[in-house]
């Protein structure tokens, strides 16, 4: 509840501060006093936007604070957790508007944005003023009146999760086709790169080795022929150079007994002559290896070809890059075969979760159905409790395709005259049939579902005597159980109050600016003779006041 707003600074308001009850708090005040400007000051901390225009001195700033009390509001609850904003008993929401228009908004003493303030709002005030009975005439409001008298809020919430699914299942399903779609124009193009790559069947590296085993061919002569020469100068020449070494090796043996440095002489030129010797067998074995094969350099340079005109194709530069490429072509084709396979899995799937979503919309249609005809009766004797005895609201729900709020087409219908002629609201109910119309669709749900503080900004336009004193008694019944804030003219409404509100102007020097108290007992009895007989009341108003105050 708001237990406590705080005004400094705005329009013709230069400090109020005002204590709110608990039950039904009534404001009134001759017109222009500035009533609804309490409305306006109390909107901008709801998240209303605003300018430097609504600052009463323009060297100063608009302060505007309203302190409410949330224990026992789960939604609020969530709201101050989502948003890692202190959770305390007392919730405090503050709007300051500086000399140039800019504004800036707390929670809590955190600063925060007017989309914050407006979700926070919503769980914390039900606000509804002259104009605001058009929602009547919206569907989603007549929705949700319906869902909330039915208490379908659990079964919504699973639908939705349930229908969600099914929108993501088939958008799902309709990827893989597209997919399939496409495949289907690529298939013949990737099973023609594929069958190129797999025909020329290379094999890691392959090309690669056979530049180098083509370039050995290329030179096999000029290599045999070195190879050849290496191992007749060194083995079959008429003095070869390990026979050479030998014999040089033999002489230096005669003589090592007569020098010490001899013998190590001698040892190495038997390792030359051995190492030379094992470099000549070498050479000639290499050399038997090597063999020219056009054949073979034909074989080879034709694949090659090959292999170079795919690496260019597809701008690789390696044999492995071509493998991956036709790895990637392998599973692109294993694809397409296993498509249709995950489509059809898919459509189970899609099939499966419409079955459901369509099973608990179901349910949530037969309780509307329910629900309908209850709230069509009681609705009508309201109407008729409220001055409206011709009047008569039907509900008529159709059937829709799936959407995320069920399969029904709700729309609230109205006859104001016996005519047995139903149009949708918004088409023939004028402004003050709206407003009753409201009130009583609002009182029925706000047994059904918790309600924050409801505020009523001058619905009770239009109507008088019986009417009026009914409006009064509907709004002391929704105040049991919740805070009602109202504004309004009439005097059956005000008798209703648990505390009157006097909003009134008052000169200050040479300046204009609104106030408000509250009223006494004796106060109250002489404003509601007021509003029936003027400013000078006679004692048949007065008595009058005191009968409709219950005193």
């Amino acid at each position: 509840m708001l237990y406590n707003l705080h005004i400094q600074n705005y329009a013709i308001i230069d400090e109020i501060n005002i204590q709110f009850s608990n039950k039904l708090n009534v404001i009134t005040g001759e017109t222009g006093a500035g009533k609804s400007i309490l409305m306006g000051a109390l909107s901008l901390i709801l998240g209303e936007r605003a300018d430097s225009n609504v600052l009463l001195k323009n060297d100063k700033k608009c302060f505007i604070e309203g302190h409410f009390i949330i224990k026992d509001k789960p939604a609020v609850s969530k709201f101050l957790s989502d948003n890692d904003l202190d959770n305390e008993e007392e919730l405090v929401i503050r709007r300051e508007i500086a000399t140039n228009g800019k504004s800036r908004s707390f929670i809590n003493d955190t600063p925060a944005t007017l989309q914050q303030l407006k979700e926070l709002a919503s769980c914390l005030v039900d606000l509804h003023q002259q104009f605001d009975t058009l929602e009547i005439g919206d569907i989603d409001f007549q929705r949700e009146v319906i869902d909330a008298l039915a208490s379908n809020q659990t079964l919504l919430q699973t639908y939705q999760q349930e229908y969600h699914h099914w929108v993501a299942t088939t958008k799902l399903l309709q990827q893989l086709q597209e997919q399939k779609l496409l495949f289907d124009k690529e298939l013949g193009y990737f099973q023609f790169l594929y069958d190129e790559l797999k025909e020329v069947n290379l094999k890691a590296d392959e090309l690669e080795e056979l530049d180098a085993e083509l370039q050995l061919l290329s030179n096999g002569e000029g290599i045999k022929t070195a190879l050849g020469k290496t191992h007749f100068d060194l083995h079959g020449n008429d003095t070869p150079v390990t026979s050479l070494l030998k014999q040089l090796a033999n002489q230096l043996q005669l003589f090592s007994p007569y020098h010490q440095d001899l013998p190590f002489l001698v040892e190495r030129l038997k390792s030359s002559q051995i190492e030379l010797q094992d470099i000549a067998d070498e050479a000639e074995r290499i050399s038997e290896t090597i063999h020219f094969d056009a054949a073979r350099i034909e074989i080879i340079n034709e694949k090659l070809a090959t292999g170079y005109k795919l690496l260019k194709k597809h701008g690789v530069l390696t044999t492995n890059e071509l493998l991956i490429i036709q790895k990637d072509l392998e599973q692109k084709l294993l694809a397409v075969l296993n498509i249709d396979d995950a489509i059809a899995a898919k459509e189970k799937e899609v099939a499966a979760s419409f079955k459901q979503a369509l099973n608990t919309a179901s349910k949530l249609t037969e309780k509307r159905n329910k629900q309908a005809a209850p709230l069509e009766k009681e609705v009508n004797v309201l109407l008729h409790q409220v001055g409206m005895p011709n009047a008569r609201l039907k509900v008529a729900i159709k059937d829709l395709p799936l959407n995320q709020f069920g399969k029904d087409d709700i729309a609230f219908l109205f006859d104001a005259n016996k005519s047995n002629r139903f149009e949708p609201i918004r088409k023939v109910a004028s402004g003050g049939e709206l407003s009753r119309l409201m009130l009583c669709i609002k009182s029925l749900v706000a047994k059904s579902i918790d309600l924050p503080t409801m505020i009523f900004d001058e619905i009770d336009t239009g109507i008088s005597g019986e009417a009026a004193k009914q409006v009064g008694v509907i709004m002391k019944g929704l105040a049991e159980n919740r805070q009602i804030i109202c504004i309004t003219h009439q005097p059956q409404i005000a008798g209703k109050a648990d505390e009157h509100y006097f909003v009134y102007k008052e000169n200050k020097g040479k300046e204009v600016k609104t106030n408000i108290r509250v009223l006494n007992k004796e106060e109250r009895v002489t404003a509601i003779a007021q509003m029936l007989g003027g400013e000078k009341p006679t004692a048949a108003a007065i008595e009058n006041a005191k009968e409709m105050m219950g005193i």
